[in-house]
């Protein structure tokens, strides 16, 4: 495979000598087509890890089922809740699905609340009671308090879940801290806030990652979406799988959405050849070291770190700002993502980064100017190429799960990188397409983010719920419960009575006919028998060799004979001749021709026995 990177377009009428500098000091950032092509087999080594049930914990993507087990068919209708918790801001929001001339319509209204840094880094209780207060509030407006209505938690960090309403948070990013929420259930915790307030209830029907809120927003719209991919404060995938290939979830039937947990990919070392030094920097100084590395390289939440971190290192080695670092760019965080999206817009990237620079309170030259705008360039080119070789294994797997030669999907997307950065999504996309050539994957925005996702969760599972519920109305003369069952057990007991008792054996529906064997092989038995067994269409013949002796094994060589249909139909004389030359045949190509030897019929037709060796039809 090959990947174009696009280092820069530089202008001519401007001095490029340190931009030439700058850009071979920072060869570590330009990843070859070998290393984009290894990395997406690298993630999909992980994935199938993360799927094993062996080898799951060890794994660094973790791939944890979702349970929500089909995307929207436009059938969905009602009203529901949404809370969406994915950063410093949630929105609680309402979703109505209804019917319009035979068309599917979302209404939807929402409200934004803020969480104060004290809650991020506060207590179990001080959260959940907030995100409780705030719905109470959005309720109260509305006046729909007095209303149970089905409510959706689109909850954007790492979980198990084991079922679609009960997710246990594994561990806590994007800067929150609250204690007393890892290895808890989240919808148990929003339940006991709100029973705590005692002034509105609802039913807590789902639980859903972002992620998956967005192959779901997205599946309304296209339902050739089975793939949802965040590239915003974090970054994040999830698919369609194969349910037999989700060994930790019981069944084998159907599809279940797959919450990857990407950003994990390269903790196990993975990306040790790709991490560069000011990633390692980067990593070294965050809340969580040695964790979610492949997300560091690629969301919004640090990618304006990476490029503070180059521009200090370059500016300490002298290449720029006269090798003066400012009080303000050697301030952890000060280099915003969004200054990387200002810098690469087109036609004023450089007099967007003439002022940020000199906001940072740094002498700049033109030259610095560039140079800027190239790191940041080489910086978010970087992302979008990691990202891509990580789709592509989640592309491939999709093909290949489906055995096509071709693939054609849809990836819902959201998130501020993909949206907001003017180049980032065209980057990915183009690498995508020459990581796998065999895929054609259309991308789109989803406009209404993952809280319309969450509400379509709890509307599809609604649906599938009632179509279960119309299969057990259908099936329901069909299951027996333990009383019937018992009852049929006695019956079943009276009836083997009667068929053994020689004065109600006539009237007994159960014959209990003798077979006149009157024990079972205790592995003594020796000698060469011939078996012949018609039972259908074919018959078999098979010399049998028993060693004796205690050994319990036996050679057989066997060969499988049509029976003719006028054969079949014809007299019994044709019949048995016709058993007696394939019988024939078979001992004569074992050299037994001629001998005497033991033979055994098996008839399976219905017979009264009177002896072992003699039955009639």
């Amino acid at each position: 495979c090959a990947v174009r990177c696009v280092l820069y377009e530089g202008r001519s009428t401007l001095t490029f000598q340190v931009v030439v500098q700058v850009q071979v000091r920072l060869q570590s950032l330009v990843l070859s087509n070998d290393i984009l092509c290894q990395v997406r087999v690298r993630m999909r080594a992980a994935m199938d890890a993360g799927l094993g049930q062996q080898t799951h914990d060890a794994a660094s993507i973790k791939m944890l089922p979702s349970f929500v087990r089909s995307t929207p068919d436009g059938t969905e209708r009602g009203e529901y809740l949404a809370l969406d918790l994915g950063g410093t801001n949630f929105r609680v929001l309402r979703v109505k699905i209804a019917d319009e001339s035979g068309q599917q319509k979302v209404f939807m209204e929402n409200e934004i609340y803020v969480i104060p840094k004290e809650a991020m880094a506060g207590t179990a209780e001080q959260l959940f009671d907030l995100i409780a207060k705030c719905l109470s509030d959005f309720l109260e407006k509305r006046n729909i308090k007095s209303q149970k209505l089905p409510l959706a938690f689109t909850f954007s960090f790492p979980c198990k879940q084991t079922k679609l309403d009960e997710s246990t948070l594994v561990t806590w990013t994007k800067g929150f801290k609250t204690s007393g929420v890892e290895g808890r259930d989240i919808v148990q915790l929003l339940r006991e806030a709100i029973k705590r307030r005692g002034d509105f209830d609802i039913d807590v029907v789902a639980v859903v990652n972002d992620t998956v809120g967005t192959m779901m927003t997205c599946g309304y719209d296209d339902q050739r979406c089975e793939v949802g991919l965040i590239v915003g404060t974090g970054t994040n995938v999830c698919y369609m799988e194969e349910l037999s290939n989700v060994e930790l979830v019981e069944g084998d039937e159907g599809r279940m959405c797959v919450n990857t947990e990407w950003g994990a990919f390269g903790d196990d070392g993975a990306l040790d050849d790709v991490l560069t030094e000011f990633d390692r920097e980067l990593d070294h100084n965050s809340l969580n070291p040695g964790k979610q590395l492949y997300e560091k390289m690629i969301s919004g939440m640090y990618l304006g770190e990476i490029v503070r971190l180059v521009l200090v290192k370059l500016t300490e080695e002298g290449l720029l700002f006269g090798g003066k670092v400012s009080s303000a760019l050697g301030t952890k965080g000060s280099f915003e993502t969004r200054f990387v999206s200002a810098m690469e817009k087109e036609n004023v990237g450089l007099e967007k980064a003439e002022k940020i620079l000199k906001d940072l309170g740094l002498q700049v030259s033109v030259q610095d100017c560039e140079a800027a705008c190239l790191i940041c360039c080489l910086v978010s080119t970087r992302s979008a190429h990691l990202c891509a070789a990580g789709l592509a294994a989640v592309v491939t797997r999709i093909r290949q799960n489906q055995a096509k030669d071709r693939l054609q999907t849809t990836v819902g997307v959201d998130g501020s990188v993909y949206k907001l950065h003017p180049q980032f999504s065209q980057r990915l996309q183009d690498a995508l397409k020459l990581l796998v050539p065999e895929c054609e994957v259309h991308f789109i925005l989803s406009e209404d983010g993952s809280g319309k996702g969450a509400a379509m969760v709890t509307a599809v599972a609604y649906r599938l719920a009632q179509q279960r519920r119309q299969i057990d109305e259908k099936l329901a003369p069909l299951k027996l419960d333990h009383k019937v069952l018992k009852d049929v057990k006695r019956h079943l007991r009276e009836e083997m009575e009667r068929g053994l008792k020689c004065e109600s054996h006539k009237e007994a529906s159960v014959k209990m006919l003798p077979s006149y064997v009157r024990t079972i092989p205790n592995g003594n038995e020796e000698g060469e028998f011939l078996t012949l067994d018609l039972g259908g269409g074919n018959f078999i013949v098979m010399l049998v060799k028993l060693p004796g002796g205690g050994r319990r094994e036996a050679s057989i060589f066997k060969k499988i004979y049509s029976v003719p249909e006028n054969i079949q139909r014809g007299t019994a004389e044709k019949l048995f001749d016709h058993l007696a030359e394939c019988a024939g045949e078979l001992l004569q190509e074992s050299g037994r021709s001629g001998r005497s030897i033991h033979v055994g019929l098996i008839f399976s037709f219905p017979c009264r026995q009177g002896s072992l060796g003699e039955v009639t039809m």
